[in-house]
């Protein structure tokens, strides 16, 4: 067969995001592997948003903010979906053949500097490391439809042959991508109650992992002490560090809002008001991303002082009322 779809039906030209990543998102890309995950969660019929929980524990360690990602066994409770770890033995596309012929999906590490979808940034001009899912192969046009960030893509060609290594020498000092693979056939599609009541309880446990102490007052320390040595090495200095810690931050509490709201929509009205307050952190470090981006251009100092207060403030009162609310 040459073509092989671990999802029939899929096209790049009629994909339609869920709305997580749609034009009213404060960050339209949080993480990749995230984002993947809400777009292969949506297109298999299911709702990301019960999975949202575990942003929760978004904490700042030391030079950065935890790359949160959805635990792979909450996905297999809420949903069905079976995620283990792939032994890359042989050739990637192999695995991806035997795989997807089976109905199954391969998570695989990628390098985005051959993913189209990053045409701007990373496309043909940085290599940088991601994930993708792949999703559809077409070996003799050397096409891959695959999710990536806040989509479903398509690639073909000399993509197709970079991302693969096919033709290439043997290389001893290459070693293989990390990937998995991700079982689909027995998804579960409870009523929407039983999955609202399935998120709350995640809730629950997530909230028992918060962070010890207010993150956001670590975090302002070592954006004070860090700043200047960012402002003298430059902006790609500066966007380094920003992708790892005030976008990770921003994003993180948009998605926990994003839950939030969900659940006081379907009946836990209790729960907007901590909502509230945890947008108001997503916002608030979209805000800090540009200053500290303008602030390290023209080099002028920058005090985040009163922003990082802010951020502190609601993050105490989003806690406390999340306390109160899941009490009742």
């Amino acid at each position: 067969m040459s073509v092989i779809e671990g999802m029939p039906g899929l096209d790049p030209a009629s994909y339609r995001r869920h709305a997580l990543h749609g034009e009213n998102a404060a960050w339209l890309e949080k993480n990749c592997y995230v984002d993947l995950w809400i777009e292969l969660v949506h297109a298999l019929g299911l709702e990301p948003l019960a999975m949202l929980p575990f942003t929760l524990g978004a904490d700042f360690e030391d030079d950065q903010w935890i790359f949160f990602k959805p635990p792979l066994a909450e996905l297999w409770d809420l949903y069905g979906i079976d995620v283990q770890e792939l032994t890359v033995w042989r050739p990637l596309i192999d695995h991806c053949v035997e795989h997807l012929g089976a109905g199954r999906l391969i998570s695989t590490e990628a390098d985005a500097y051959w993913l189209p979808d990053t045409a701007g940034t990373d496309y043909r001009s940085k290599h940088t490391k991601t994930t993708i899912v792949v999703a559809k192969l077409d070996l003799d046009k050397r096409r891959l439809g695959y999710f990536h960030n806040a989509g479903y893509f398509e690639l073909a060609g000399d993509d197709f042959a970079q991302l693969f290594r096919l033709g290439m020498p043997h290389d001893p000092a290459f070693l293989p991508l990390f990937a998995e693979r991700v079982r689909i056939d027995r998804l579960v599609r409870p009523p929407q109650a039983e999955l609202a009541a399935a998120s709350l309880a995640l809730l629950r446990r997530h909230l028992a992992r918060r962070p010890a102490s207010n993150p956001f007052t670590r975090f302002g320390e070592s954006m004070a002490s860090g700043l200047p040595e960012m402002a003298a090495a430059g902006l790609d200095s500066y966007h380094a560090w920003a992708f790892a810690s005030v976008r990770q931050a921003g994003a993180a509490f948009e998605l926990l809002a994003a839950n939030l709201r969900w659940l006081a929509a379907l009946g836990h009205g209790e729960l907007g008001s901590p909502a509230e307050r945890f947008n108001a952190i997503s916002q608030g470090n979209k805000a800090l991303i540009l200053k500290g981006a303008r602030a390290v251009h023209t080099r002028r100092p920058l005090d985040a002082g009163a922003m990082m207060q802010e951020m502190a403030q609601a993050w105490d009162d989003g806690m406390a009322a999340l306390d109160l609310a899941l009490a009742r």
